[in-house]
């Protein structure tokens, strides 16, 4: 891939890159839709990822190609920068225009970027994206940020720049990988500790519905206001800060302070998820990945009938997965509305896994899914 990006950056630029770095996209082994309530998730970086080869320039220029997408971008350096309608480099600009917000003087930039995550996928290419741009940036730069600080300064381009409000899993995921091991991050206090990921003889498998989903665009903002009404109700009554503050036998004593059924089961969903987490710590400590994998499967459960952020497609893939004696779990993973899921499947079995759910899965939906074998990897790191 490197050799075949340096040509792509001469053949666009007249010259070779200075600097060529990568950044993995993530999935979320289990706790869904709770990073941002506070919540403890299960984030591993993957293999599939973002690569960004980049040099100065002494035009006062910040030039934008990508190799995934006809747009392209060529803007002078200056203080500030707003977001352009929903092209895709949004992303590394909004990074660039918080490092300039903070008082760092950015140089003219050349910069090629190639992934190889399918887009709206869910495996947080947009978060590979920004990482990847802040992580160059702070190297170029001599800024000193550490993993945390560009983590915190991605997410805030998502919110604020972007206009998503998401929570810090996927920043944080791909900026602290760790090959084989699995991340449990508290996502209120941000502390965190690596598990181990030991499959043995099973692979990790991720199933792309193939209908792509831009969470702006669906009812992930809705849900987020969702539970923010949940948290406000459950408050009048409770000291408590976030959701996940709460455990399932107080919140099914309490849940008469919320009148409205439906922020109910969006509760529900958020702290059982939560309590799913730990007990799916607790198994892979132990390598107790038969237990895992029903974890997953009750995960996907609650996200299909308290969350309701599945959908034809994902319950596709589940339910397959449950007919099919190589796999031992399978999830949705990520927001929903399409997107991903994953599965834990016996290695002898992936090929006839791969044939059998593409069959499967186009003749309940009229197109086959895309399907990829995966490990957890490393964060964002130079690679030259």
């Amino acid at each position: 891939m490197n050799q075949q990006l340096i040509k792509e950056f001469g053949d666009h630029y007249r010259k070779m890159p200075e600097y060529i770095f990568f950044c993995p996209g993530r999935i979320n082994l289990i706790g869904e839709h709770i990073d941002y309530n506070g919540g403890r998730v299960m984030p591993c970086a993957i293999s599939q990822g973002t690569w960004l080869a980049v040099s100065n320039n002494a035009d006062k220029r910040l030039r934008f190609c990508c190799l995934n997408f006809p747009e392209k971008a060529d803007l002078p350096v200056q203080m500030s920068y707003s977001k352009a309608d929903s092209k895709w480099f949004n992303f590394p600009l909004g990074v660039i225009n918080e490092i300039t917000q903070k008082g760092h003087s950015i140089p003219g930039l050349d910069m090629l970027f190639f992934g190889n995550l399918p887009i709206g996928a869910g495996l947080s290419s947009s978060a590979s994206i920004e990482i990847v741009t802040a992580f160059a940036l702070t190297e170029m730069l001599k800024l000193n940020s550490s993993r945390k600080e560009l983590a915190l300064l991605c997410k805030k381009v998502e919110n604020e720049f972007i206009g998503v409000n998401c929570g810090i899993m996927d920043q944080f995921a791909v900026a602290f990988g760790k090959k084989d091991k699995a991340i449990l991050l508290n996502c209120d206090t941000l502390e965190y500790e690596y598990l181990p990921l030991h499959l043995d003889e099973h692979v990790l498998v991720i199933i792309n519905t193939n209908k792509e989903r831009k969470l702006t665009e669906s009812k992930y903002n809705e849900r987020f206001s969702e539970c923010g009404s949940a948290l406000k109700a459950l408050k009048k009554a409770l000291p408590v800060s976030n959701l996940c503050d709460l455990s399932i036998s107080t919140f099914e004593a309490s849940r008469q302070l919320i009148d409205d059924p439906v922020l109910v089961k969006r509760a529900l969903h958020v702290i059982s998820e939560n309590e799913r987490v730990m007990k799916a710590a607790g198994a892979l400590k132990k390598g107790e990945l038969e237990y895992f994998g029903k974890l997953m499967y009750d995960s996907h459960q609650s996200l299909k009938e308290l969350y309701e952020v599945s959908g034809k497609e994902l319950d596709t893939i589940v339910d397959f997965c449950k007919s099919f004696e190589g796999c031992i779990g399978a999830r949705m993973t990520g927001a929903g509305f399409g997107g991903c899921a994953i599965a834990l499947i016996k290695k002898g079995y992936l090929t006839d896994f791969s044939e059998r759910i593409s069959v499967f899965y186009k003749g309940r939906v009229g197109y086959k899914p895309g399907v990829f074998a995966t490990e957890a990897g490393e964060g964002v790191a130079r690679i030259n």
